[in-house]
C-alpha cells in the first residue's frame, strides 16, 4: 500500500537518495529544501521516474525556527495524516555558525528543528507513523551552554553534540509514544556515506549513499522497527545498538528538554 513520506533535506545526498528509492516503490513523497532552484531540480529529477502526483515540494530554512513552524502548518494544511518522517536534514561544517537567533546552527538545524517539526506533526501521525532520526556514531556530551549559543564550539564538536542531543530527546519522544504512536527511532545511517556534508568535512568521497537510504526507507516502512520506539539503530554494526550513555539516563534526556523548551519558548515569542 502507497504512504505517505515527509523527507527533509530531500535535494541531495542520503536525502535525495532515500526520496528516489521511497518514489520506486511506489510512494508519495513530500520533498523538502532550502534552496527553491535545487529543490525544483530534484524534484524534476526525481518526478521523471515516478507517477505525476508523487511528489509535492516544501520550502523552509531549517535554521529559523518560524520557517520550521510554518513548514509544518503548510503540510498540515494538505495532509490530514502522513505515514512517516524522515528528519534527515543536517549540517557540519558552515561558514557562519550563528543563527539569526544566536544559536549554533548545528544544533539549530540538528536538534532544534527536527524537534520543533515533529511535534507540531505529531497531530497527523498516528499510531502506525514512523519519525526517523537521522543521527551519527558522532555522539558527545550535550553542554547546555552551547545548545543555547553562549558557547563556541567547533565544526566537530558541535556536530557530535547536537547528534547526541537528537538521539536523547528521540528516545525520550520515542519511549513516551511507545504506546499511542507514533514511533520514534534515531538511526546512524552509516559513518562516512559519500554525502556533500562528508566531502566538506573531512574532504573524501564517501561510500554508497544507497546504503544509508536503505536503513532510512526500512525504518520507516519496515517491521523489524514496529516496536523500536526510542531505540537507536547503529547502521554501522547493522542492528539496535546502545547510543551514547547520557541517552539512557531519563533525567539527562529530560533536562535536555526542558531547557529546549525553553529555548524555543524565548525565541518564537520574541
Amino acid at each position: 500500500m502507497s504512504k505517505t513520506i515527509l523527507v527533509t533535506g530531500a535535494t541531495d545526498g542520503i536525502g535525495f537518495e532515500t526520496a528516489k528509492m521511497l518514489l520506486s516503490a511506489g510512494h508519495t513523497v513530500l520533498l523538502h529544501g532550502r534552496n527553491s532552484v535545487k529543490l525544483r531540480d530534484a524534484q524534476a529529477t526525481l518526478a521523471a521516474g515516478a507517477a505525476d502526483d508523487k511528489t509535492q515540494c516544501y520550502l523552509a530554512d531549517m535554521a529559523n525556527f518560524a520557517d520550521v513552524i510554518k513548514l509544518a502548518t503548510d503540510i498540515k494544511a494538505k495532509h490530514s495524516s502522513l505515514d512517516a518522517v524522515i528528519n534527515n536534514a543536517g549540517v557540519f561544517k558552515v561558514p557562519n555558525s550563528m543563527t539569526e537567533d544566536k544559536l549554533d546552527v548545528r544544533f539549530a538545524v540538528n536538534t532544534f528543528a527536527p524537534y520543533i517539526l515533529t511535534k507540531a506533526l505529531l497531530p497527523i501521525l498516528g499510531k502506525g507513523s514512523r519519525v526517523v532520526n537521522v543521527s551519527s556514531a558522532a555522539q558527545a556530551p550535550v553542554s547546555l551552554a552551547a545548545l543555547a549559543g553562549q558557547q563556541s564550539l567547533n565544526d566537530s564538536q558541535a556536530y557530535a553534540q547536537s547528534k547526541l542531543a537528537l538521539t536523547m530527546w528521540s528516545r525520550q519522544l520515542g519511549l513516551s509514544r511507545a504506546e499511542n504512536g507514533p514511533v520514534v527511532v534515531s538511526v546512524n545511517p552509516k559513518s562516512l556515506l559519500g554525502s556533500k556534508m562528508v566531502k566538506d568535512a573531512y574532504g573524501m568521497a564517501g561510500s554508497d549513499l544507497r546504503v544509508g537510504a536503505d536503513i532510512l526507507t526500512r525504518a520507516a516502512l519496515s517491521d523489524e522497527f514496529l516496536e523500536a520506539s526510542g531505540q537507536y539503530y547503529d547502521n554501522d554494526i547493522a542492528q539496535f545498538a546502545r547510543p551514547h550513555p547520557d541517552a539512557l539516563s531519563e533525567q539527562k534526556n529530560k533536562t535536555l528538554i526542558t531547557a529546549m523548551d525553553e529555548i524555543i519558548q524565548r525565541i518564537t515569542s520574541e
